[in-house]
């Protein structure tokens, strides 16, 4: 194998694919990409065994060939040459030699064959769908994944594909966060449910951008894709049941507050400097067109915010894990935001105002 690329042709395949390479491997080759040069084009292979990353982008190709090399060695080598420098990759024996103008590199290979190759995803339904929306309902919805957790089908996201509407669900037992897409999704019209796992979801996230165009979202019963020009995602799915995410969501909460979404998250992030380290708990009492945010801890400390704020709710206490509004927060992008309420033990319902589209459920803490 023998190659030609500028530094910073050779470095954007290789960053889309690094971050799947766990610096910590069970297998050796693991810690490797796979470089395959062919038909003017290198491609550029990453997994893990669970996410497979592939990127490729055209290459003066003078020997097709097939090499694995240590990722992050070559991440690096790449990052360090000065811009616009040509490099010349050429597989010799068991190593690979890179060089330039006046830098000479020998990295240590493994074979190809070695590499193991993500079981085949195949059977997909592939639907087209905005790079940009898609990415928001991530970003609306992943915060709320479990992480680590013995409840294993939490650890990961919830991709619904019902008619045309495209929807995804997170949950770690304490909230929820639920977003539909904003426009209908082209083509087959099955139903799906697939729960995608943490670190995939996490990829993505890495990789969509906000003002992408169209992208095909492959789902299979055991393998979603993810396809845009030059890169291509793959990852296993989880095998479990997610819980009955619509029997959470509260159906009828009486009582509404609308509220300015940065007046309230400063109020939250000052109340919870002293807010208990462990539980990080803060109550919010209501009364006439006002709510006050409590904040307590063993030290006997304490924050108070008070707001001015119209709302139809009964004088009532009611406390809440001050992270988790604040991720629902940060989730929004309106200037004012909605809560429904119902009583002190119930659960919160957080959305945009007049816009069922994205929804939070909050669960209350007793404090």
């Amino acid at each position: 194998m023998k190659f030609t690329m500028q530094r910073e042709a050779l470095l954007q395949p290789l960053s889309q694919v690094v971050g799947v390479v766990e610096r910590r491997q069970t297998l050796p080759i693991l810690a490797n990409f796979l470089l395959q040069a062919d038909d003017e084009k290198l491609s550029c292979t990453g997994t893990d065994m669970e996410v497979e990353l592939r990127a490729t982008h055209t290459a003066d190709v003078q020997q097709a060939g097939r090499i694995t090399v240590p990722a992050r060695k070559l991440v690096d080598i790449c990052r360090a040459l000065p811009d616009g420098c040509e490099m010349v990759l050429e597989q010799q024996d068991n190593q690979l030699l890179i060089n330039t103008k006046s830098s000479h590199f020998t990295l240590s290979t493994l074979p190809a064959d070695e590499f193991p190759d993500l079981e085949q995803a195949d059977n997909l339904n592939n639907y087209t769908v905005n790079e940009g929306a898609l990415r928001q309902m991530l970003e609306g919805t992943a915060f709320a994944m479990a992480n680590q957790d013995v409840r294993y089908y939490l650890n990961g996201l919830l991709l619904e594909k019902k008619g045309s509407l495209l929807r995804c669900v997170a949950t770690d037992g304490h909230r929820l966060a639920l977003a539909d897409l904003s426009e209908e999704v082209s083509g087959q019209q099955d139903e799906q449910q697939v729960i995608v796992p943490r670190k995939g979801i996490l990829e993505l996230l890495r990789l969509l951008e906000n003002d992408g165009g169209e992208i095909t979202l492959g789902i299979g019963s055991n393998h979603i894709q993810v396809s845009k020009p030059g890169l291509t995602m793959t990852s296993k799915l989880i095998d479990g049941r997610f819980p009955e995410y619509e029997a959470v969501i509260p159906p009828t909460n009486d009582h509404d507050v609308v509220i300015n979404r940065g007046r309230f998250r400063t109020a939250l992030q000052r109340a919870a400097i002293l807010s208990n380290e462990k539980f990080r708990g803060v109550r919010l009492e209501f009364s006439n067109d006002a709510v006050k945010i409590i904040a307590h801890n063993p030290q006997q400390e304490e924050a108070v915010e008070e707001l001015d704020v119209a709302h139809t709710v009964p004088a009532m206490s009611i406390g809440f894990n001050v992270t988790y509004l604040l991720d629902a927060l940060n989730a929004l992008s309106t200037e004012d935001v909605q809560f429904k309420l119902r009583d002190a033990n119930s659960s919160c319902l957080i959305i945009e105002p007049g816009s069922e589209r994205t929804r939070h459920v909050v669960m209350p803490l007793k404090l």
